[in-house]
């Protein structure tokens, strides 16, 4: 395979299959660019069948494709070579994405002293570590201070002190402050953080954010460098970043204006939104550069600030489109005028659909079908009414037990988000690049989870 920089935003079409007649281009267009038709049916990846990685790692399985992921990676500093770029680890983590991230010059947002860690065991530099969450524990607090992370994002006033108290004296550590700026944007209720009536941050509104920056320039150990914000998830539209920009400039303004300060960095997250399935709408990476700098010179300008050092942190733009689930199908039953096809997978390894109504577009995969399409619901193995992976898609009407479904844009928030729900065990994960596969995560096995059950 031959790895070309590409924009994670470019809509892609596979090459025809010789074999066959051309496919429909739309069906591989939410793919990892690499992927390509193949003999019987098949799909490759990175020119690795998918077919044979089943057989040979068995199924549930996750393929992410290392080039994709990189080529993703390098896509962002090319639109925003003066920014720090900083991978949201919650997406996917595991240490071979951490170097991966590492080497394609990223940062690493972590949300735990368990993510932390991690990325410390694969010899990710601690000072390109960004630390954030609304809740984070003293744990959480003593590892990034240990271990020297770059910044920590403060998200409440409790924290402020918390930190302060453990920064060793004579020390000081650079903080950022969450900030709520009032912008509705996501993909869907339960992801959309940049409101007022959310967990998430201090509200600018009611003055929660000016009351903790007079804080935490109160503290000696403490270096306010910066603002942050993060609005949301799965959002497609550059107009609520170019909203919340003003908002952070306009209280950037207001530090300086009451304490004299002008912050040198500015954190406005990330939540860039991907396709799901063919003809969804993605977030334009090169659009969203040219008008965040433009507001962002421009803003400031008008505010004589000098312009702050941009920090963004794509996640599921990074990871999501370089991944395929692929399960094996265990049922076919028809009741009530539908017909579910039932998976050796399900919410315990892909929680999404049932958290937020997610679509996906499996695909039929290993065999050839000329059978006319059906409208058929995709469901998991587990004791949930809501175990549904694809509700109401087109398969071919003779699907059948032993058949594989791959899912593509499944790299981001499956494994990280999969549980140990009736005990299946979680899938592994496989890298594929230039023909070969390695794994990268094993399979959880009975022996894994039964080590932990030490009540008898």
């Amino acid at each position: 395979m031959t790895v070309t920089s590409v924009s994670p935003d470019r809509d892609r079409t596979a090459a025809p299959d010789p074999s066959s007649g051309a496919y429909p281009s739309v069906e591989l267009s939410i793919w990892p660019a690499s992927a390509r038709p193949a003999a019987e049916g098949d799909v490759t990846v990175a020119d690795v069948s998918l077919t044979e990685a089943a057989d040979r790692f068995g199924t549930p399985l996750y393929v992410l494709d290392e080039g994709e992921v990189r080529d993703r990676c390098r896509a962002y500093r090319t639109a925003f070579p003066d920014a720090d770029v900083v991978y949201a680890a919650k997406a996917f983590l595991c240490r071979a994405m951490a170097r991966w991230v590492e080497n394609e010059g990223l940062g690493l947002d972590v949300c735990s002293a368990g993510e932390l860690g991690l990325a410390m065991t694969a010899g990710f530099p601690a000072e390109r570590i960004v630390l954030h969450g609304n809740a984070k524990s003293p744990e959480d607090l003593s590892a990034a201070v240990r271990l020297g992370v770059g910044r920590i994002v403060l998200d409440s006033t409790s924290e402020i002190a918390r930190l302060a108290e453990i920064v060793p004296e004579g020390d000081r550590r650079q903080v950022m402050i969450r900030v709520v700026p009032g912008i509705a944007a996501g993909g869907h209720a339960k992801i959309r953080t940049g409101t007022e009536d959310q967990k998430f941050g201090l509200s600018i509104t009611d003055g929660s954010a000016q009351h903790a920056i007079a804080r935490i320039l109160a503290q000696p150990r403490l270096e306010l460098v910066g603002l942050h914000c993060h609005i949301g998830s799965q959002i497609s539209s550059v107009k609520p970043y170019v909203a919340a920009m003003r908002r952070m400039i306009g209280l950037m303004t207001q530090v300086r204006d009451h304490h004299g300060l002008e912050l040198p960095q500015l954190n406005i997250g990330g939540g860039h939104g991907i396709a799901y399935r063919p003809g969804e709408d993605r977030l334009d990476i090169d659009m969203l550069a040219r008008r965040i700098h433009a507001e962002l010179k421009d803003g400031c300008a008008h505010a004589k600030l000098p312009v702050p050092r941009l920090t963004i942190e794509p996640g599921r733009a990074l990871v999501g489109p370089a991944g395929v689930a692929v399960y094996r199908v265990l049922t076919v039953k028809e009741t009530s005028g539908r017909t579910f096809v039932a998976v050796d997978g399900g919410m315990s390894d892909n929680p999404r659909p049932a958290l937020y109504g997610v679509r996906y577009a499996p695909r039929l995969i290993g065999r050839r079908s000329t059978a006319a399409p059906s409208l058929v619901t995709v469901v998991g193995r587990h004791c949930e009414a809501g175990d549904v992976l694809a509700d109401e898609v087109l398969l071919p009407g003779d699907v059948r037990p032993g058949d594989l479904l791959a899912v593509p844009a499944a790299g981001a928030y499956h494994l990280s988000m999969a549980s140990g729900y009736n005990l299946i065990g979680r899938p592994p994960v496989i890298a594929v690049r230039d023909g070969s596969a390695r794994m990268l995560v094993r399979r959880e096995s009975l022996d894994d989870m039964s080590r932990r059950d030490i009540g008898l």
